[in-house]
């Protein structure tokens, strides 16, 4: 079963578990404050990943601490920068909102690839880019153009747009994986160092009198998000960095927007409309211009 090691069926099952934290993140915002979310998913997943990666990360422990310069930073972004920051936005933003400014994620990965690998992209894979964005646009605003006039901006805008350069240079900073490093033995240092950043901020949210509210539907986001969002998407996108390049992996977060529709057809009785398919037809086009062979 060849496809299970293809970057682009890695990445496509990334994306639909990161669908899933994005409806999760705006669906329980009035009953877990986003600091309190964030610290309990990534210490549930450490309770997941220590036991596969133990061994790995006892053996890996001097390798990574040689390479604490790009480890460290690199689990911060991940765990208690990028996904604090959409929580946060999540407070305060739309689903539609949100999802229009995850989809710069893809320029925004280009231009750092460029400035920090060197990395150019050809007129088609720039074509792509386009077209699948566009596709995006189509799936998010349901088809009536008309409704991007009529976006309003609020804080919780302001920190989504903020986290996309951090995520974007996450992605970009993959392609300089020290050798010989383990992706089980990084993901439990991540998830450990996650778990100890976070930390401060749920304390503090806890002494403002922001507390979680322990309910069937709480406790279900935080092993949702632990085991889909952190464990499994991680493993996901983090292998399929081994076998692609930072343009094709950021252009891939415009299944975002389409995975979520998906979601919400699947659980919450949506109907799909002309707009679901036209927007993933652009979104596929532009997968295919930018993975199939050619200028780099």
């Amino acid at each position: 079963m060849r496809f299970l090691k293809s970057p682009h069926f890695l990445l496509t099952l990334a994306m639909l578990c990161w669908a899933g934290n994005w409806v999760v993140g705006r669906a329980i915002h009035e009953q877990v404050p986003p600091f309190t979310l964030n610290f309990w998913r990534w210490s549930a997943s450490l309770l997941l990943i220590l036991p596969v990666s133990w061994l790995s990360l006892r053996r890996q422990w001097p390798l990574m601490l040689r390479h604490w310069k790009w480890v460290l930073p690199m689990a911060g972004i991940a765990t208690a920068i990028f996904q604090s920051m959409v929580y946060v936005g999540l407070q305060s933003t739309t689903a539609l909102n949100g999802a229009l400014l995850i989809a710069l994620v893809p320029v925004v990965v280009v231009a750092i690839a460029a400035a920090i690998l060197g990395d150019r992209i050809g007129a088609r894979q720039g074509l792509g880019i386009l077209v699948s964005l566009a596709g995006a646009v189509v799936v998010i605003v349901r088809g009536e153009l008309t409704v991007l006039r009529t976006l309003g901006f609020n804080p919780g805008d302001l920190w989504i747009l903020a986290a996309v350069p951090i995520w974007s240079l996450y992605t970009v900073l993959l392609k300089r994986w020290p050798a010989g490093l383990d992706r089980m033995s990084f993901l439990g240092a991540m998830a450990l160092v996650g778990v100890v950043l976070q930390f401060p901020l749920f304390a503090w949210e806890w002494t403002t009198g922001r507390h979680m509210l322990v309910t069937p539907e709480s406790i279900a986001a935080i092993a949702y998000t632990a085991l889909f969002a952190s464990f499994l998407a991680f493993v996901f996108y983090n292998a399929a960095m081994q076998r692609t390049t930072p343009a094709v992996a950021g252009l891939f977060h415009h299944l975002l927007p389409s995975f979520t529709a998906l979601l919400g057809i699947v659980f919450l009785g949506e109907r799909m409309g002309w707009h679901h398919a036209l927007g993933v037809a652009l979104i596929a086009l532009g997968l295919y211009l930018t993975s199939a062979r050619g200028p780099r």
